[in-house]
């Protein structure tokens, strides 16, 4: 167990990457705060570093990843930071465009292996089996997902895929339930693999702020899975 790194997380300013910002300051570990239009500095938590960074730029994320950032938009010198132990991936867009989700993952996987860095993806529903039926994946499964938003669930899965496809990253693709939107912080919830999961009153639902918890634990006591699920589980 690592009980002080430093997590870089892109798509920091999202719904999310905020969340899991929050939840890495407060255990102690230090952020490196990554989005194309970042915050100003926190005085209360002095722990996390915003830094500018487009996810289309892969010398840019790369710097940051390494530990570098432009001290101004053109400048060749850099500032230092400490390089990255992991990276958490948290990156959305609305509406959903897959060729860049899969493109950005794929360079965040990419940068990571060469510089040995773990990486957290952040993905979909989608890319989950059915619990009633584990050859139907949740994205194909209307019960799950309408019509309207298949586009989005299609997107998760392609990306997964990416992520099972490079043989050189070490990562793992943490899907959030059916339902996920922001709440308050329990800490409780059961964890999962490749399958939907159904927490005991019907609900496949977690708040972004557990879900937060459940990616610093995992940062933090790495499993041996490479795909992982959630679920809020009531005291």
């Amino acid at each position: 167990m690592k009980t002080s790194m430093t997590i870089a997380v892109l798509g920091a300013t999202g719904m999310v990457g905020s969340r899991v910002i929050d939840e890495a300051g407060a255990r102690g570990h230090r952020v490196i705060a990554l989005s194309r239009k970042p915050a100003g500095e926190n005085p209360a938590n002095p722990n996390v570093t915003p830094v500018a960074v487009d996810a289309n730029d892969p010398d840019a994320v790369r710097e940051a990843l390494a530990g570098r950032r432009r001290t101004a938009p053109c400048a060749a010198d850099t500032a230092s930071l400490a390089a990255a132990d992991a990276v958490v991936l948290t990156v959305r867009t609305m509406p959903v465009d897959h060729k860049f989700l899969v493109a950005t993952t794929r360079t965040v996987l990419d940068i990571a292996a060469r510089l040995g860095i773990r990486v957290l993806v952040i993905g979909g529903a989608g890319a989950l089996r059915s619990p009633d039926d584990r050859d139907l994946l949740v994205a194909d499964n209307p019960a799950y997902v309408p019509a309207d938003i298949r586009a989005v669930a299609a997107a998760g899965v392609a990306q997964l895929r990416a992520c099972q496809s490079h043989a050189d990253a070490d990562c793992v693709y943490l899907s959030p339930p059916a339902l996920l939107e922001p709440g308050v912080r329990t800490g409780r919830y059961r964890r999962g693999t490749d399958t939907l999961l159904v927490s005991a009153d019907g609900r496949s639902w977690i708040s972004t702020e557990d879900l937060a918890v459940a990616v610093i634990d995992e940062l933090e006591t790495p499993g041996p899975d490479h795909h992982i699920t959630v679920v809020h589980q009531r005291a």
